[in-house]
């Protein structure tokens, strides 16, 4: 990206999830103005999110303005493996999102496991058990950029294992990120394989635990209000007002949401050193990681 970014006016921050059901605690939604406004807590219809009412709620909030919005899953797979399935072919991310939807189609609300279990692109899943011998933890530039900034250590997706793993949400995702290109061309830029624009709403990945390493929480889970308020104080942000338990799932949003705020006019953001072409083009970024090369 040659130009500054736009300016925004709301800042959105989700909290995702590829669980298997019709609606999920994992998923929270939080928006905030620009400014030093507290965010807030979006409340799915019911009570409850959908992978499909996020999707319908994203596209009535392109009609209002532009935002900038981050989402909690990988927009990507490692392209060294990701490649296998695309032989003879010099695939691109949309090339990617556009076989996972093949292969998915008929999974209810965005799901994207059954593309694990494909017998050309689920090669490189690990799926259950012991490590196999052939896995070799493949990770995306930006991961490691991640843990070489001492912001954690995001799991591969390729890795379907454990509490942590986080391939079928990034699978997900893929498929909600590809049904709002195809249904709001002119209003929406997913970065960075596309570059913002006027008018547009920008989806980026991102990470929260970088909000939470940046604000003193390190590893920690925020659970509580007040805590909650102490993270968005270090973000510039008025307090959220909180009292009492606070799900991590909530606190994650609120946090990232005025963490999209505070990191949207640092135009290192939009450019660390090592967003080169195969992140351009393939595997993403995560907003924020990486900046200072």
């Amino acid at each position: 990206m040659t130009r500054p970014p736009p300016a925004f006016r709301r800042f959105v921050a989700i909290d995702w999830s590829g669980a298997r059901g019709k609606r999920y605690a994992g998923v929270a939604v939080a928006e905030c103005a620009a400014g030093d406004e507290a965010p807030r807590l979006v409340t799915g219809p019911g009570g409850w999110w959908s992978r499909t009412a996020v999707f319908d709620w994203l596209r009535t909030g392109l009609m209002r303005e532009p935002a900038l919005v981050g989402i909690d899953c990988a927009f990507s797979l490692p392209f060294a493996v990701a490649a296998r399935g695309f032989p003879g072919r010099d695939a691109t991310v949309f090339d990617l999102w556009d076989a996972v939807e093949e292969v998915c189609a008929g999974e209810p609300d965005f799901g994207g496991a059954p593309f694990a279990g494909h017998p050309l692109h689920g090669t490189g899943f690990w799926h259950r058990g012991p490590q196999p011998e052939w896995y070799d933890d493949p990770h995306r530039a930006t991961e490691l950029a991640c843990r070489a900034d001492g912001l954690g250590n995001p799991q591969s997706p390729y890795k379907l294992i454990g509490s942590k793993q986080v391939g079928k949400g990034g699978l997900a995702g893929m498929r909600m990120l590809r049904a709002l290109r195809a249904a709001e061309p002119e209003r929406v830029a997913i970065w960075p394989f596309e570059d913002p624009a006027p008018g547009r709403t920008v989806l980026t990945e991102m990470y929260p635990r970088l909000f939470l390493k940046r604000t003193g929480f390190g590893q920690r889970k925020i659970r509580d209000g007040a805590d909650v308020d102490v993270a968005l104080a270090r973000l510039g942000s008025r307090p959220a007002g909180l009292t009492g338990a606070v799900s991590d799932h909530a606190s994650d949003a609120l946090v990232s949401a005025a963490g999209m705020r505070w990191l949207a006019g640092r135009a290192e953001a939009w450019t660390p050193p090592a967003l080169d072409g195969r992140a351009r083009r393939q595997e993403g970024w995560i907003f924020g990681v990486g900046m200072e090369g």
